[in-house]
């Protein structure tokens, strides 16, 4: 079973690891800041439009590609690699926890494999192909 999809939209810069804490009665209090639950929406929305059929249950490889606007005046070209915040491994913990959130896979540990890319873009958007191994 393989998936793949592209997804026009800018690609939100907001990040999981942008929760914050506070504290309640002494205890910490986790919560997503306003940009964060936007982007949460934002992926929600478009992954949940490629659920596939049946859940991932073993190995997986996981390409993500992100394609980040160029800006009107900006001196970057389409194709570009991206080598400006946010980093790629941050990138990609939320849209992967959306993921098994909407029945992608079991866990997202089940990913052995992946493969995160960034760049400048004239169709901004996220690419994903899941691939079993």
């Amino acid at each position: 079973m393989m998936t793949e999809f592209f997804m026009p939209m800018i690609p939100p810069t907001a990040t999981h690891q942008e929760k914050q804490v506070s504290c309640k009665n002494d205890k910490p209090v986790f919560y997503e800041p306003a940009d964060l639950k936007a982007a949460r929406a934002k992926l929600m929305a478009h992954l949940g439009q490629h659920v596939p059929a049946k859940k991932y249950k073993g190995a997986l490889r996981v390409i993500v590609k992100w394609l980040f606007p160029i800006k009107d005046g900006s001196k970057h070209y389409d194709g570009e690699w991206k080598i400006t915040k946010p980093d790629t491994h941050n990138l990609n913990k939320l849209p992967f926890d959306i993921m098994t959130e909407l029945g992608y896979w079991t866990d997202d540990a089940i990913v052995a494999s992946e493969i995160i890319e960034k760049f400048w873009a004239n169709r901004p958007g996220i690419y994903i192909r899941i691939e079993e191994l």
